[in-house]
């Protein structure tokens, strides 16, 4: 039987870690009696720098239960990508396979049981795929949508309709700490890895209690990760957009041509129209597309820590 860690990234979720946490002891009690896991498989908790008591909790967790509960706590907000990696880079030092799950729990976390069933077949890497989305708010129903369309049109590899909901073999989690991007993008980054893999349904609930943490500026700079750290495209499609400009400005060159013969054109109308317009347009928008990536590489090249652990519970 293998050492299950189920990783839950928390921000801030004094409010569903109580129920959080006695779901999660008793869904291993039930896989450890089926004999699908081991009765020592834990639960590790990473306090992504919370200002509420949710270290307080989890410390009262693992006082109460050390063999099920550990935690971590990270030492500042590094968000929740890379709480997921300090999460998994610690479990894979003890467990044989790790599930990453947020810790409200909104993802059908039955479906562990289906994703061990699928390790024991041979796969590596096992993907919860949300079927239904109903509890999710209209605005990020949409924009989800949108952005896995948006990403598939790019050439940007990744599940579709999966967030962060998934099975990892150990193999597949010391692979992925080979990589060494600041950007972190996991829902990218894990398909690249090519071991073999399949997926199981993820039925969406709603929270217990408490307010996502995912914000709409989160979400923005996790698309912008996606995209800019998996696809050169958008650098390819200022020369498009230049390209579509140009054929612009020769069309209104040829409409303000014949204004001015006319004489229906204002004095100093034809030039404020193609240079401003057209041409401004052009300039910024490449600028700030490859500003975007610049930014990127500064990031990349100074490899600072992804993470600083304060304490460990183990």
């Amino acid at each position: 039987m293998i050492r299950l860690a189920i990783v839950c990234p928390c921000y801030n979720e004094e409010a569903v870690i109580g129920h959080s946490s006695e779901r999660l002891l008793d869904l291993i009690g039930r896989l450890s009696s089926a004999g699908k896991i081991s009765a020592d498989s834990f639960v590790l908790m990473v306090n992504d720098g919370s200002r509420d008591r949710t270290w307080e909790l989890i410390r009262g967790l693992h006082a109460k239960d050390p063999v099920h509960f550990k935690g971590i706590d990270l030492a500042h907000n590094a968000g929740h990508q890379k709480a997921i990696l300090a999460g998994m880079m610690t479990a894979v030092r003890t467990a044989d396979a790790i599930v990453t799950v947020d810790v409200d729990l909104q993802d059908d976390i039955e479906a562990i049981g289906k994703m061990v069933d699928a390790y024991a077949e041979g796969y590596d890497v096992v993907y919860g795929v949300k079927v239904s989305r109903k509890a999710d708010p209209v605005f990020k129903r949409l924009t989800a949508v949108a952005f896995y369309r948006l990403q598939r049109k790019l050439g940007v590899e990744t599940v579709y309709n999966h967030a962060d909901f998934r099975f990892m073999s150990r193999r597949v989690v010391e692979e992925l700490g080979r990589y060494e991007e600041r950007n972190l993008y996991l829902r990218g980054i894990i398909p690249m890895i090519g071991y073999r893999s399949t997926t199981v349904d993820d039925v969406i609930s709603e929270r217990e209690a408490g307010e996502s943490k995912y914000t709409v500026s989160k979400m923005f700079t996790l698309a912008l990760n996606g995209i800019t750290s998996f696809s050169v495209k958008p650098i390819y499609s200022i020369l498009t957009t230049g390209l579509i400009f140009v054929v612009i400005s020769i069309c209104i060159g040829i409409y303000v041509i014949a204004s001015l013969i006319s004489g229906t054109a204002e004095h100093g109308w034809a030039s404020l129209m193609l240079s401003v317009w057209f041409v401004g347009g052009v300039v910024l928008l490449a600028i700030g597309m490859i500003g975007l990536y610049i930014g990127r590489i500064f990031i990349e090249v100074k490899h600072r820590p992804h993470y600083h652990i304060r304490e460990e519970l183990d």
